[in-house]
């Protein structure tokens, strides 16, 4: 089961992006079925639309798939928790501790828009979790597996489909430089429909996944050119650099947008 949701959710980030179907409405309607259990996929697209204003890429305030805090954020957390989103900085850490930290910040995000306003987050949760629960019930009805065991195979699935994120970004002042080449064609490369090849993705988002391969073999000089030569060979690679070491620190090296813009960082 986990490495069919892992699928499923790559599959939700193919149809967001306007495949199969030129009709959105029906793209959504086929994959909006809650398979990977965590997320509402409506609350999915919204935020990964977002992440895609590629100046805003990794921006602790903008880029809501960003890992980073503010610097003047990270200096005021606790050492304990600090420590936690250290080990999420390494490959093993982000996928065991990544999808819990992951949802409990993505859940606080939610709770804060639902403050400001944001009434309709409350409708696309409520049909998630009524969605969520007869999922159970089905599984628990129809299935060969206890919920809970669903319920965990749900929570690796996005601890799996984390190898592809973990790596995806990098925080670097030049935008077209933040997004990474992972030039492997293996069993990962399908799992993640291609996505292995990011900086392709960001530059041409609406390119379906099974042109990229092809595409950024016609044209790979120009794109590792452009990223800045942010490349790696295989996840095999990035386990061994980064599987039991940090990628990055967790504080933001630069500037973020929200202080550029205010002056004071609030």
């Amino acid at each position: 089961m986990i490495p069919i949701i892992t699928l499923h959710s790559s599959l939700q980030h193919e149809f967001l992006h306007g495949h199969p179907f030129r009709n959105q409405k029906l793209n959504d309607l086929l994959i909006a079925p809650p398979i990977g259990v965590l997320v509402p996929y409506l609350r999915f697209k919204s935020c990964h639309l977002t992440h895609h204003i590629n100046e805003n890429i990794t921006d602790p305030y903008d880029d809501p798939e960003s890992y980073y805090l503010d610097r003047q954020v990270w200096a005021s957390v606790p050492a304990w928790l600090k420590r936690l989103l250290v080990a999420n900085n390494t490959l093993t850490g982000r996928m065991t501790l990544g999808p819990a930290l992951a949802t409990v910040g993505f859940i606080r995000s939610e709770y804060g828009r639902v403050r400001n306003g944001d009434r309709s987050i409350i409708w696309i949760w409520a049909r998630h979790l009524i969605a969520v629960a007869l999922l159970f019930w089905l599984v628990a009805r129809y299935g060969s597996l206890h919920p809970a065991a669903y319920f965990i195979a749900a929570y690796f699935g996005m601890g799996l489909l984390m190898v592809r994120s973990f790596i995806e970004h990098q925080a670097v002042e030049k935008a077209n430089q933040r997004s990474v080449i992972i030039e492997t064609s293996g069993p990962l490369s399908l799992l993640f429909l291609n996505n292995n090849y990011h900086s392709v993705h960001h530059a041409y988002p609406s390119l379906a996944w099974y042109r990229i391969p092809e595409f950024f073999r016609e044209n790979r000089a120009r794109f590792l050119r452009m990223n800045g030569g942010y490349r790696f060979e295989s996840y095999w690679e990035v386990f061994r650099r980064f599987g039991f070491r940090p990628k990055e620190p967790v504080a933001y090296p630069m500037e973020p947008n929200r202080t550029r813009r205010n002056g004071d960082g609030q």
